[in-house]
């Protein structure tokens, strides 16, 4: 794919001509083929979505107290929701690797895209302001937001509520293994609940992985019960 091509899907699949292509072509570059990556585009990129999606939230759920609205935000944000989009949208054919990130399948890494996704959030910002960006994420993510029916519970917390309630010992997370290349990790967490039972599970994070040992553990404990 050429420049050419990738500035004409920008304009198709964030809904706005680009007046400097130069940043959202910087926003599909990654780290492995330059040092003009989109790494400081995803820092903007990722407050600018963090800040629309919590005034939508404020908005569509007037009568949610503050926690509730926290958990739907986070669930919302999430580096695996960013790369969903991303996918949706078409980013993959556009994004610009090193040979390197390319073998090590970094066209497919969540990681990679969602913080694609991010940065070109962060260069239409730049470009168009705030009101684009806003258009551009409701659009992209209306369907997201409105099958969240209630406000998700998010599984550490269930699972630290079900030992509570069960008068067992906090559940303990120990990341057993970490693989994969810089860009593209990793991560093998165990969470047990002292001898009582434990779950491992696989994610791109620390926090990815942690979040599906508990969900694991979780859905465990409940078939028991």
């Amino acid at each position: 794919m050429t420049d050419a091509d990738a500035v004409a899907w920008i304009a198709t699949a964030l809904g706005h001509d680009p007046g400097d292509p130069l940043p959202y072509l910087r926003a599909l570059t990654h780290g492995s083929r330059d040092s003009a990556n989109y790494e400081r585009l995803e820092f903007l990129g990722d407050r600018v979505l963090g800040l629309s999606i919590a005034e939508w939230l404020y908005e569509r759920f007037p009568n949610e107290p503050e926690g509730a609205l926290s958990r739907r935000l986070n669930a919302l944000v999430t580096g695996a929701v960013c790369a969903d989009v991303a996918r949706t949208i078409g980013v993959v054919p556009h994004l610009k690797l090193g040979k390197q990130a390319r073998d090590d399948g970094a066209a497919d890494s969540d990681n990679v895209l969602g913080d694609v996704l991010e940065a070109l959030i962060g260069a239409l910002y730049l470009d168009a302001g705030q009101d684009a960006a806003r258009g551009f994420i409701r659009a992209a993510w209306a369907d997201r937001i409105e099958t969240q029916t209630r406000a998700p519970r998010h599984p550490k917390s269930a699972l630290q509520e079900w030992a509570a309630a069960h008068q067992r010992r906090p559940p303990e997370y120990l990341v057993v293994e970490r693989s994969g290349p810089q860009h593209a990790p990793r991560f093998t967490v165990r969470v047990s609940i002292g001898k009582l039972a434990d779950a491992t599970a696989t994610g791109a994070s620390k926090q990815e992985a942690e979040t599906a040992a508990a969900e694991a553990l979780l859905t465990q404990l409940e078939t028991r019960s």
